[in-house]
């Protein structure tokens, strides 16, 4: 079934929803706007405006059965089906990645990682074995068609255009700059230090004492 015209901040909070469903599984069988609204911090008129784009969700008095909620909502962002990525950069970042244990909850596997340094190719991690970034045309063969990028920013346009070249078609994107991909292909890039620039705007200020001196002429 194809969506049209949902609001990308809907799409953007459909996962934020998902995670809490997820959560409440062992609570009971059903979950009302109001209750998914104190886990989420989201209005409830928000919630039901969202779902409202995908039709009817809830019973009325009842509220939304979870297991049917969830199956819905993993319809809707096609994680019905298991999917495959490949991770390109196995430094910090890209290890921590690779070892994260949070993507299979969401049908997601990482099956495939690269790099160009020498030192990490042939290494494994999480059962995954580092190959040379050389051979991410090889991901043809593989069919996978999600990519994620944890280089350093000069090498992200290059590593892009290879896994686009590969047949990838999605890419999650950490490296701290835009990527250049056909129409096509789709980029949702994170950038954590931008993310945590905005956090002190947010927060409130520091009260400092100050003592006046009055001076006498």
């Amino acid at each position: 079934m194809r969506y049209h015209r949902i609001p990308a901040e809907t799409v953007r909070r459909l996962p934020v929803y998902l995670n809490a469903l997820l959560l409440s599984l062992q609570q009971g069988k059903s979950i009302s706007s109001s209750e998914l609204s104190a886990i989420v911090g989201i209005n409830p008129l928000q919630i039901r405006k969202d779902f409202s784009y995908f039709g009817g969700f809830g019973t009325r008095g009842v509220g939304y059965n979870i297991e049917k909620l969830i199956k819905k909502i993993k319809k809707i962002l096609k994680l019905d089906s298991h999917h495959q990525a490949v991770l390109v950069g196995a430094g910090n970042l890209g290890s921590a990645v690779l070892a994260y244990p949070g993507f299979a909850a969401y049908g997601f596997q990482i099956a495939a990682a690269y790099d160009s340094d020498p030192a990490k190719i042939g290494k494994t991690i999480n059962n995954i074995t580092i190959e040379d970034a050389e051979n991410i045309i090889n991901l043809k063969k593989k069919n996978i068609k999600i990519g994620i990028i944890a280089v350093p920013r000069q090498q992200s346009q290059a590593i892009a255009q290879s896994l686009v070249n590969a047949g990838v078609t999605g890419i999650l994107n950490f490296s701290p700059c835009r990527l250049a991909v056909p129409k096509r292909v789709k980029v949702i890039t994170i950038n954590i230090a931008t993310d945590l620039a905005r956090l002190p705007f947010y927060m409130p200020a520091d009260k400092k004492i100050g003592f006046a001196l009055n001076k006498r002429a």
